[in-house]
């Protein structure tokens, strides 16, 4: 990447660039991000998502609104993130509130999912207790029979999540634990951006 990046007014486009980068560096996914969320009790809880999608209203990733991610975003619609790219030696972490995507939205991915992909999203009821491995596959097969012919729709409890950062930081790995950060803070439509230390 060419410039100096602490001086990006626009964290967008900055990821924009980041993201294209470890797509070429990373040995897999270089869309995963870590998603945060809390519990009723106030307890965090974090697991590995794939983003599908970034613009100025925020970054997108799709679940089953039954699965504890869902169920916990829908109860206290705020979240935080981190994308850890270790081939670059980079991580951008950003939070903020949660909005659904449009059923549109979520019929348009769903739809670009392989067939495979589309079963499982019916068969399984993500984060709920499993009897076997063999239940699960009997669901998949069940499901699989049924959409045997013609378009698998979206079940009504899969669709999408958006986080619409209020915060964006960059970091990047300097000699020496002297490393590059930058935050960029939304202030209404725009944003400010400030070096921290590392």
């Amino acid at each position: 990447m060419s410039g100096d990046f602490t001086e990006s007014p626009d964290p967008i486009a900055l990821f924009g660039e980041w993201l294209r980068e470890a797509e070429g560096s990373e040995p897999n996914d270089p869309n995963a991000m870590a998603l945060a969320t809390v519990d009723g009790d106030g307890l965090p809880d974090v697991r590995m998502v794939l983003m599908k999608g970034f613009d100025e209203r925020g970054f997108t990733f799709f679940t089953n609104y039954g699965s504890a991610k869902g169920r916990e975003i829908l109860a206290n619609p705020k979240a935080a993130a981190v994308f850890h790219w270790k081939s670059l030696r980079r991580q951008v972490r950003l939070r903020g509130p949660v909005s659904e995507v449009s059923a549109a939205e979520a019929d348009e991915y769903f739809a670009s999912r392989s067939r495979g992909s589309r079963i499982g999203a019916w068969a399984s009821q993500q984060s709920r207790p499993l009897e076997s491995r063999f239940a699960l596959e009997k669901a998949a097969a069940k499901y699989a029979a049924k959409f045997a012919i013609g378009e698998i729709p979206r079940p009504d409890y899969w669709s999408g999540f958006r986080i619409a950062p209020v915060e964006i930081e960059f970091w990047k790995d300097g000699a020496f634990r002297l490393h590059d950060r930058v935050r960029f803070t939304r202030d209404g439509g725009s944003w400010t951006r400030a070096r921290l230390y590392p």
